[in-house]
Formats: structure tokens, C-alpha cells, sequence
């Protein structure tokens, strides 16, 4: 399932492609495009080797939990794509 981009994450950096938000509700209520929430949960397409003492913990593949305003979001190879800190990543689920 992991995707291969043209682009490496240096230093503890890791891209991530955001999970598809919610359409519906539990309920059945369509949710419009501007009240959608941003996703908090992605899969990590490529993760850094770290830092000099430090090597990044995620690899590619995880599914993983970040902060709701974590990361820049970046548009590669026709993607939407996350690139962030390994440490604003709260979970590998």
C-alpha cells in the first residue's frame, strides 16, 4: 500500500498522505466541503533517517495520529501530501 514519491524527507521529517475525510455522519448527514474537519490520521509515504543521535521511529507504511495543524501540506507528483516533524506525530496506530 505504500506509494514511492521522487521526493526524501531529510533529518526526523516524514510526508504523510491524510486519511479521506468524513462524508457522512453516523447518522446519514452529508457534510458540506467547508465544514469538514481536517483529517488527523494518514499513512507515512516516506520518513527521514533522523537525526545524528536520534533515527525516526516511523516507517513507511504505518498508519499514524498528528496534531489537528501539524505539518505543511505539499502538492507532489499530482498528490496531497503532509510534511512534518516525527514529532508531531502523537501515534502509529
Amino acid at each position: 500500500m505504500a506509494e514511492s514519491l521522487k521526493v526524501t524527507p531529510l533529518h526526523d521529517r516524514v510526508i504523510v498522505k491524510p486519511a479521506a475525510a468524513e462524508e457522512k455522519t453516523a447518522g446519514g448527514i452529508i457534510i458540506p466541503d467547508t465544514a469538514k474537519e481536517k483529517p488527523q490520521k494518514g499513512v507515512v509515504i516516506a520518513a527521514g533517517p533522523g537525526k545524528k543521535d536520534e533515527p525516526v521511529t516511523v516507517k513507511a507504511g504505518d498508519t499514524v495520529l498528528y496534531g489537528k495543524y501539524a505539518g505543511t501540506e505539499i502538492s507532489v507528483e499530482g498528490g496531497e501530501y503532509l510534511i512534518m516533524r516525527e514529532s508531531d506525530i502523537l501515534a502509529i496506530v
